[in-house]
């Protein structure tokens, strides 16, 4: 999963050397963190109601960033912002966390991490369409080598059987993606003067509570004595490492090295993913989902390449 956090112009990365730093590796961390939550979720969606574990990693990930902003004591933003940020939370961690988990549930692991990695190009998309992006031919290429990814991954699904990868599931995949994307494009400009810690945890929390209330039936179903303490491990990774821990690594990398930069490292996520899934849920590439990958990196790497090289033009 992304970070809340959309990507900018890239100010702030003037004179940064081109090397490996703690910083880095952090980043590299933070792509491996969210590359294997896909294969956690996955897991945890055989153990749990798909909703109420969404729901209550959520949660927990909601009571952690709020007692580390409360421990900082980090000032909140104007009663205006915050209202409008629970409402884009409702959006960006709410609706889009539904459809992502309900997703994951009837997908492949690796199709879901690839079709996800596709959310870039939504974002430069929908911020063309409102005038906010310039796309050149690069951008434009990348979009459409990402959107022909996009259909090789989700035709292997007619192949497949409901344990495998569905179209359902796919298709609640990219519905998410494109709540991403709206809420990132909605999103910039509060993360222009509203912290990033802040900003995530008032999101957030608008996003947990369409969460309890439409899980509020699965929640309420749940033995939760009889959960094993893998279905606790699941809760724990992907509520404290994939939505706090990760978080906190991207918002070092945009601090350091700049959104633009620190973005490239997310890109990383299908790659993780495919190789743990392969690994641990046996789920052997496909032909048609190498194929698939190889255009929506490639289609990434497009949109991104122009951006990437005024950056260096500038150090």
């Amino acid at each position: 999963m992304a970070s809340s956090v959309p990507l900018d112009n890239g100010e702030g990365t003037h004179g940064i050397p081109w090397r490996v730093s703690s910083t880095d590796l952090l980043l590299v961390c933070m792509a491996l963190l969210w590359g294997v939550n896909f294969i956690v979720v996955k897991f945890a969606t055989g153990v749990f109601a798909p909703l109420a574990f969404n729901g209550t990693r959520v949660l927990v990930a909601v009571l952690v960033l709020w007692s580390i902003v409360v421990a900082r004591r980090m000032p909140l933003p104007p009663r205006r912002d915050v209202l409008a940020l629970l409402a884009l939370g409702a959006l960006g961690n709410g609706l889009y966390q539904i459809l992502f988990v309900e997703g994951l549930a009837r997908t492949r692991a690796s199709d879901a991490a690839l079709l996800v990695s596709a959310s870039p190009a939504f974002i430069e998309a929908i911020g063309f369409l409102r005038g906010l992006e310039r796309l050149g031919w690069r951008g434009l290429v990348g979009i459409a080598l990402s959107l022909c990814g996009i259909g090789l991954v989700v035709s292997g699904a007619a192949r497949g059987v409901p344990e495998d990868s569905t179209w359902l599931g796919n298709a609640l995949i990219l519905g998410c993606c494109l709540c991403w994307a709206l809420y990132s494009v909605l999103l910039k400009p509060y993360t222009e003067r509203i912290d990033g810690l802040t900003l995530s945890a008032v999101a957030m929390t608008g996003g947990v509570v369409p969460l309890l209330i439409v899980g509020a039936p699965a929640l309420l179903a749940t033995n939760w004595g009889a959960v094993t303490s893998g279905g606790w491990g699941a809760v724990a990774y992907s509520g404290l490492l994939a939505l706090v821990v990760a978080y906190l690594f991207w918002y070092r990398g945009v601090k350091v090295l700049g959104p633009t930069r620190a973005a490239m490292y997310s890109n990383l996520q299908p790659l993780f993913a495919m190789g743990v899934a392969w690994g641990v849920l046996r789920e052997a590439p496909r032909t048609s989902q190498l194929a698939g990958a190889a255009f929506i990196i490639g289609g990434l790497l497009l949109t991104r390449l122009p951006v990437a090289q005024a950056i260096v033009a500038h150090e």
